[in-house]
């Protein structure tokens, strides 16, 4: 065989390959998404207090995602926690929670979801805004990495969905953290809907901030958590809590800081909290 031949079949055989790799994995993912939603899955997402307010076209829709995150996301179970179907579709409902009724990547950099019976101490370590690089302190109850991993504590996840209207969730919190991760690092500017966005998200974002910061320093009582004047990551992942939880106290206090959020998240949770 001439040896252009054999170059000829090397890239058939390369193309074939390649085509394979991606078709096989988008088929075994098609097929999954056409099976009927588990009724057991569907009884855990009724449980929850937010899913019953919710429209009937944003209940499909969450249900969609949940679906397609529980196919690509794995779940561990750590220090002899026994990880349950009741576990995964709680966790995926309220991950989901955040990205319905708008494009989303379904946050594709996650892969890894460690559960954790309740409070922990990080492995990782953790780097600063200057790069110094240190272990963090005391017992957590959820943190977001770059690499592809989110983890949680359980009991902490349970008093979230047990309770969506005090304005703490971790669930919440840590995917918050997943989003500002898609822009790149950290920095409490996840990908925005246009370019004018992000004017707008850095002036009243910024502005909120630092007001935020003046009034933790006084001593002064906010409807923002103090932990959100930590950076601007931490207050993103706050007010995200926050807009969801407490919608009616958030847009009468901060009203230009709900638009905003309202704007990318595409949703007015006021809606599911009235009555």
């Amino acid at each position: 065989m001439s040896n252009g031949l054999w170059l000829a079949l090397i890239v058939a055989i390369l193309g074939l390959a390649y085509w394979a790799s991606n078709a096989i994995p988008r088929w075994r993912f098609e097929r999954a998404m056409a099976r009927p939603f588990p009724e057991h899955w569907q009884q855990t997402l009724e449980s929850l207090p937010l899913y019953s307010r919710l429209e009937s076209s944003l209940q499909t829709e969450l249900r969609h995602k949940v679906q397609a995150f529980l196919y690509r996301k794995r779940f561990v179970g750590c220090e002899g926690l026994a990880v349950t179907d009741d576990m995964r579709v709680t966790i995926a409902a309220e991950a989901c929670l955040l990205v319905i009724n708008r494009p989303s990547t379904l946050y594709r950099d996650l892969k890894w979801i460690y559960l954790y019976p309740s409070t922990f101490r990080s492995k990782q370590p953790e780097r600063n805004e200057i790069g110094v690089v240190s272990k963090p302190e005391g017992s957590l109850l959820g943190v977001s990495w770059s690499n592809g991993r989110v983890v949680l504590a359980w009991d902490s996840v349970q008093r979230g969905s047990a309770d969506f209207e005090d304005g703490h969730n971790v669930v919440l919190h840590e995917f918050a953290h997943q989003l500002d991760q898609e822009g790149g690092s950290a920095d409490g500017a996840p990908l925005l809907n246009s370019r004018a966005a992000y004017g707008v998200w850095s002036k009243v974002l910024s502005r909120e901030f630092a007001v935020l910061q003046r009034e933790v320093e006084r001593g002064h009582r906010t409807l923002i958590d103090s932990y959100g004047a930590t950076n601007p990551a931490e207050f993103f992942a706050v007010i995200t809590e926050l807009f969801y939880e407490r919608p009616g106290a958030m847009q009468a206090t901060h009203p230009e800081l709900y638009a905003t959020l309202m704007d990318y998240f595409r949703v007015d949770p006021r809606q599911w909290h009235r009555g």
